[in-house]
């Protein structure tokens, strides 16, 4: 079973879209929560293939948009509504996340009859390891935490003192989209919720609470979040496991869009590590 491009409605918030791949067998299995990276969604590259093998390994997947990632209900995949992306921010993500974990363990949907409350897995990649990091260190209901190429920090993100003051003046500061050529948007907002909420936000200090099994997994070449932000993750959580990738990249061999019916070869070592991890 697949549902695609579902709504969850919310009220005074922003809907989230997302999707469910599940086998419709009415057997109690694990539910994995997949939050995607910075200037990511839901349908980015072959995510789809990913949440498929879950799938045939029998467990609940759910990828969802971050309601404020640019995305829309009814343009999910890029960034239509750069407005909104300029008003996201780490609180909010942490929000819709919560508000996702909520309504699937609800009965306000129609798959709640085959998940395991037991097992309630969080991955993420990138910036949304590092939201899954937080949300798991805090949620009781979190049974498994596996990050992949997960950020160690977000406060270094900001920039330099010189660089904030100056993004407090304009309000506003842009950062290029490669691929789609858009100006981002990152309203001052941003850093203000983060000034706000710094100790919520302190994934050190998340990773250090954690109490649930934890999988790290990073290739060893990344260059967009150096594999030492996953020495430091394990540094911090010696009892998580860490798998070091070698010859891959950040997004393991993947690209969007995703033309080919397979998973790319390291990506797939990715998905089958996750795989054995959760049973």
């Amino acid at each position: 079973m697949i549902l695609k491009n579902q709504v969850l409605n919310r009220h005074h918030k922003k809907p989230i879209v997302y999707d469910v791949f599940y086998n419709d067998n009415k057997q109690k299995r694990p539910l994995v929560l997949f939050c995607h990276g910075y200037k990511g969604f839901k349908d980015w590259g072959a995510w789809h293939l990913v949440a498929e093998t879950f799938m045939k390994a029998n467990c609940v997947f759910l990828k969802f948009n971050f309601s404020h990632n640019g995305g829309t209900v009814k343009q999910p995949i890029d960034f239509p509504d750069l407005e909104a992306f300029g008003h996201n921010n780490y609180s909010k993500e942490l929000e819709d996340l919560n508000d996702m974990i909520g309504f699937v363990l609800s009965d306000k949907n129609e798959f709640s009859q085959e998940i395991d409350l037991g097992q309630i897995i969080l991955i993420g990649h990138s910036r949304g390891g590092g939201i899954a990091t937080l949300k798991a260190s805090e949620d009781s209901r979190i049974s498994k935490l596996i990050t992949w190429a997960s950020v160690s920090d977000f406060k270094s993100r900001f920039g330099s003192e010189d660089e904030i003051e100056i993004w407090r003046k304009t309000g506003v500061k842009t950062v290029l989209n490669g691929r789609t050529k858009q100006e981002m948007p990152h309203y001052y907002q941003f850093y203000e919720d983060f000034k706000a909420n710094e100790t919520r936000l302190d994934i050190e200090r998340a990773v250090k609470l954690l109490k649930i099994p934890h999988l790290i997994i990073h290739a060893k070449d990344d260059l967009s979040v150096l594999y030492e932000e996953a020495l430091n993750l394990h540094e911090w959580n010696p009892d998580s496991k860490l798998l070091a990738l070698k010859d891959s990249n950040h997004v393991f061999g993947s690209s969007h869009p995703w033309e080919e019916d397979m998973l790319p070869e390291v990506l797939n070592q990715v998905v089958e590590a996750s795989i054995e991890f959760i049973n």
